[in-house]
């Protein structure tokens, strides 16, 4: 049986290494990282994440500005709110929660963040850096993935990976991530030819396709670690259930180590956004 990788506990690890570091900061430096989220709408899933990030930065120490808009708000009043937290000193990470309403250009909204706040790694500079080996903002999710694996695994070195999932969030990231680390990687998706062999060369699989259960342990080398990143909700046996993209039960039988849905990488992905705003509070004010 696979040992099960607690993403829970990772997170509060670093929160726990983020309190002191925030501590320090405002005892030696007189800075208070600052996080602004900007919810536009009345999205149930989006709402309740707004509300943990809040609460989580709070708890170590830093400052929570949040703006919640309408869900008509203009495409130019949302980007006026961008252009005053970029010159607001106390804020050091901007976070607009996606997604936004079809009228508003996501791409766009992304990019007026300033790349030295956004915390979330998807402004295109931040993309350029992590992709060219620079010193970028690493997004949040397949951050607290390589978290995870390098507490797990040590040495990533010659592993081999294969990421089901090649979206800009986590997919391409993922990947570069990787490759830095010196895996041999793998990106694959719902065009390729015979998947399930693909998997199963693996000695890391993330799977990161927002389709429930769709890799079953048969998929897995044994002795795989497994990192399931989807988060999807199913109606079961007259119940909501919340799945990952891994068939959790016949995977464990079969791999290493794997994450769980709930408590695996959902935990870690807010932990790493308030990791990155205060290293890029760090930054912008100088700070080693």
């Amino acid at each position: 049986m696979a040992t099960v990788i607690d993403g829970k506990a990772s997170a509060q690890a670093l929160r726990n290494t983020l309190a002191e570091t925030v501590t320090a900061l405002k005892n030696d430096h007189g800075l208070t990282p600052g996080l602004a989220v900007v919810l536009v709408g009345e999205d149930p899933a989006s709402q309740v994440y707004v509300r943990n990030k809040a609460k989580q930065t709070v708890e170590v120490g830093m400052e929570s500005f949040e703006h919640r808009l309408a869900a008509d708000t203009s495409e130019a009043d949302l980007l006026a709110l961008i252009d005053s937290l970029n010159a607001d000193d106390r804020v050091h990470g901007i976070l607009v929660q996606l997604p936004l309403p079809a009228h508003i250009n996501e791409s766009k909204v992304i990019n007026a963040v300033s790349h030295d706040k956004d915390v979330d790694g998807f402004h295109l500079i931040n993309v350029g850096r992590l992709n060219t080996d620079g010193d970028g903002v690493v997004p949040c999710t397949p951050l607290g993935c390589l978290m995870m694996l390098k507490s797990h695994l040590g040495d990533l070195t010659g592993m081999t990976a294969v990421i089901v999932g090649r979206s800009n969030i986590v997919g391409k990231p993922m990947a570069a991530l990787l490759l830095q680390a010196n895996c041999t990687v793998t990106i694959a998706h719902s065009r390729t030819k015979d998947l399930e062999a693909l998997c199963r060369t693996a000695d890391i699989l993330v799977a990161a396709v927002g389709r429930p259960r769709m890799v079953p342990g048969s998929w897995v080398k044994p002795g795989a670690t497994v990192i399931d990143v989807g988060i999807n909700r199913i109606e079961e046996d007259g119940k909501n259930r919340l799945v990952g993209d891994v068939d959790y039960d016949s995977a464990a039988a079969v791999a290493g180590a794997i994450t769980p849905v709930p408590g695996g990488v959902g935990p870690m992905t807010i932990a790493c956004l308030l990791h990155n705003t205060v290293q890029q509070a760090k930054r912008i004010k100088g700070i080693e």
